[in-house]
């Protein structure tokens, strides 16, 4: 599924060497045995693509494999002493070119205009049409108007700062730190509906928890989508990890068998998939009920972290997915995936005001592309300034 550098094998070099030395003929012997050295490296299998045999571990290939968009296909490739800097300014770009359309609807309207009462109806609508809900959008309009009336604001470019600002204060109770270290080994469960890229965002959580220095095992425990297996697998490889799985077993079975294994092999963290499925199949719930008790008889005082996979593009669709997850598994935080493109990255403000019944569940992570490095965590101030276009 991934492919990753090619490198000449040593003993393709060792045959070079002997073929290209010109001043003098090759030697048969040091030819033969470079022949044979090229043969024995052509038989072994090649390293990151260990593959789960039913009820036993994917082991980790023997050398770690470096995913080629580690460093050489990033835009914004820099030296390891300059890495944070280069990627913190290429996240916040990557996530304003995501929140563009919202963006654009939402802080396209300051400009050039007057700060009137049909600024703040045109506010008004923009918010809801991005999914903000009534209740968040209200008391954001209502915050704006105070600012605007106490500051006596009336440049525009100053209504949308102080915009920001209210809506960056109204995000910050989604805004908290996913912690390691707590338990060892900490036990992350993972749902989510089908297509919100849970599996694929647990291949890039598994990243970014290794460049915390934390080691990490997969449990892969979607026995019911086909392939799903065999894609976790690979994430495992890409990252250098070890996958717990078994062929059709029965998904409680392979979260038992994971923490256990976690504990064996003091891993810092495990993460365990789950097959995705839509709220309304109960019987489906049903066994995500089932697999979280299985997991708390495996280690008392887990799972440590649920965590829910929402699917930013789904607007309003995502609260009564949080809402019913969150009454079948209380919810411990949410990964909000595929927000590039999307016009409905308001939905966290709703979220966050509680709308519909839902609790505002923390947001550990969101995620705006297909890169490794393209789920990060959750910043309040970030968001709300990629939600309005950037700074005027």
């Amino acid at each position: 599924m991934f492919s990753f550098f090619k490198r000449k094998k040593p003993a393709e070099d060792a045959l070079d060497e002997v073929i290209a030395a010109p001043e003098a003929p090759p030697d048969e012997a040091r030819l033969a045995q470079a022949l044979a050295s090229m043969q024995a490296a052509a038989d072994a299998p090649p390293p990151g693509e260990a593959i789960a045999e039913p009820g036993v571990a994917a082991e980790a290939p023997a050398e770690p494999v470096q995913p080629p968009d580690a460093w050489s296909d990033r835009p914004d490739a820099a030296a390891p002493a300059d890495l944070a800097a280069a990627e913190a300014g290429s996240w916040l770009s990557r996530l304003r070119r995501g929140l563009s359309r919202t963006g654009q609807s939402i802080g396209g309207l300051f400009v050039g205009v007057k700060v009137d009462e049909s600024l703040f109806d045109e506010l008004e609508t923009a918010l809801i049409m991005a999914d903000a809900g009534v209740e968040a959008t209200q008391t954001l309009i209502t915050a704006l108007r105070a600012r605007v009336r106490k500051d006596r604001l009336e440049d525009p470019a100053a209504v949308k700062a102080a915009l920001r600002d209210i809506l960056a204060e109204h995000l910050r109770v989604l805004e908290k730190p996913f912690v390691v270290g707590e338990a060892a080994p900490m036990v992350v469960m993972i749902a989510g509906v089908n297509g919100a890229g849970k599996t694929t965002s647990i291949g890039k959580l598994a990243h970014a928890l290794q460049a915390r220095k934390a080691s990490v095992l997969l449990a892969a425990g979607d026995t019911f989508r086909a392939a799903a297996r065999e894609q976790l697998v690979a994430w495992g490889a890409r990252n250098n990890v070890t996958v717990i799985a078994q062929e059709g077993g029965d998904p409680a079975a392979v979260a038992f068998d994971a923490v256990n294994a976690g504990r064996a092999r003091r891993a810092d963290v495990v993460l365990i998939d789950t097959a995705g499925r839509l709220p309304t199949q109960l019987h489906l719930m049903e066994e995500l009920k089932k697999i979280k008790r299985v997991i708390g008889k495996a280690d008392d005082a887990a799972p440590h972290e649920v965590l829910l996979v929402v699917d930013g593009n789904t607007g309003q669709n995502a609260i009564s997915q949080i809402r019913a997850f969150d009454a079948a598994l209380q919810l411990t935080g949410l990964v909000v995936t595929k927000l590039d493109g999307t016009a409905k990255g308001g939905t966290l403000a709703a979220v966050a005001a509680g709308s519909q019944g839902v609790r505002p569940i923390p947001v550990y992570w969101i995620g705006v592309g297909e890169g490794m490095h393209d789920l990060q965590p959750f910043v309040a101030t970030e968001f709300a300034d990629a939600l309005l276009g950037g700074r005027a």
